[in-house]
């Protein structure tokens, strides 16, 4: 025989109902990761590394899906989006972000940084909490400095051991102030351009050659299109691992707390595989016969390249650039 239910539902299961939408809610928070980077770049590892990491200590309270290689479009549309809360998180690029804080491009002045490790310490001390402070007024809150390392010069005209070898050359840069300024000082033409579409203008020959850090030249198979990597360490860049304030605000403090452990975690260990990747790859592209490695003549970049310092001092972050200069010494 049939049971008859009242049409009625009972106290216990309209309570029971709401319990279940309640964990059903908290269990679907998820958060979108862009990015701009291929599967094997460590920034692209290490945004899978935070995934896991959440995963792991949040007990699926919060599940990070990840769009890489610039699937939401480029470094600046993430920004954009960042901004107006269409975006949970991206890790981004420090040109990118210096649209929203100009300071940021200072990170790239000529020689700022002997090491990675150098930089690390000034980002985690109070120059890079006064960057948190002024990315936070633009909606954008920091989780975490990641590494975009040391970068070096690769062209397909001639091999590059003094400033003079770049005369003429048209290299592209990202779209930061500060490193376009050094090409110019070294006599280059810079010429700005997203990273998803460096590869085929080398290829084609619409830009001689580029900088970038050897993990970043790997993973994007630059070395297919270039014939010379000079070794010049002329600018270091960050790579900021941001979240939307709109995002950040619907979260609790316990969730706030996780993301940012999570964050710490994930950026320590971004750093040491860019630390890590850079002796390896020297090695391995000393060993490619289709490859040049020149080591230029790092005096003569950073002497050629010192009045970029003295120009940048006279902006209206002056102030900014001298505490850095300062805190880099």
């Amino acid at each position: 025989m049939k049971q008859q239910f009242s049409k009625a539902a009972s106290p216990v299961l309209v309570s029971l109902g709401i319990f279940c939408c309640a964990v059903s809610t908290q269990a679907a928070t998820n958060l979108v990761l862009g990015h701009g980077n291929s599967p094997n770049n460590p920034k692209s590892q290490a945004a899978m590394k935070f995934a896991e990491i959440v995963k792991e200590k949040g007990g699926g309270q919060i599940t990070i899906s990840i769009e890489g290689s610039a699937k939401l479009g480029d470094d600046l549309a993430m920004v954009t989006a960042l901004e107006r809360g269409t975006l949970d998180l991206s890790v981004n690029s420090q040109g990118t972000v210096a649209t929203a804080v100009p300071e940021l491009s200072a990170l790239g002045l000529p020689y700022a940084f002997s090491t990675s490790a150098k930089a690390w310490e000034v980002l985690d001390g109070p120059v890079g909490a006064d960057l948190a402070g002024k990315l936070e007024a633009k909606d954008l809150i920091l989780l975490g400095w990641m590494d975009n390392g040391i970068r070096q010069i690769t062209n397909n005209k001639r091999p590059i051991t003094k400033p003079d070898d770049l005369k003429g050359l048209k290299i592209r840069t990202t779209p930061d102030k500060s490193i376009m300024d050094i090409m110019t000082a070294l006599g280059a033409m810079p010429a700005p351009m997203n990273f998803s579409n460096v590869y085929e203008a080398l290829k084609s020959g619409f830009v001689d050659g580029q900088d970038n850090p050897l993990a970043n030249i790997h993973s994007a198979r630059l070395h297919e299109v270039q014939k010379y990597i000079s070794i010049t360490n002329h600018n270091y860049s960050v790579a900021p691992f941001l979240m939307s304030r709109k995002s950040w605000d619907k979260l609790s403090a316990d969730q706030r707390k996780l993301l940012k452990e999570a964050a710490a975690e994930a950026t320590a260990f971004q750093r040491k595989m860019m630390a890590d990747s850079d002796a390896r790859l020297l090695a391995e592209y000393e060993k490619m016969p289709s490859v040049q490695v020149i080591k230029a003549d790092q005096a003569a970049f950073k002497a050629a390249t010192r009045k970029v310092w003295d120009s940048w001092e006279l902006k209206p972050f002056g102030a900014f650039v001298k505490k850095l200069r300062a805190a880099a010494n």
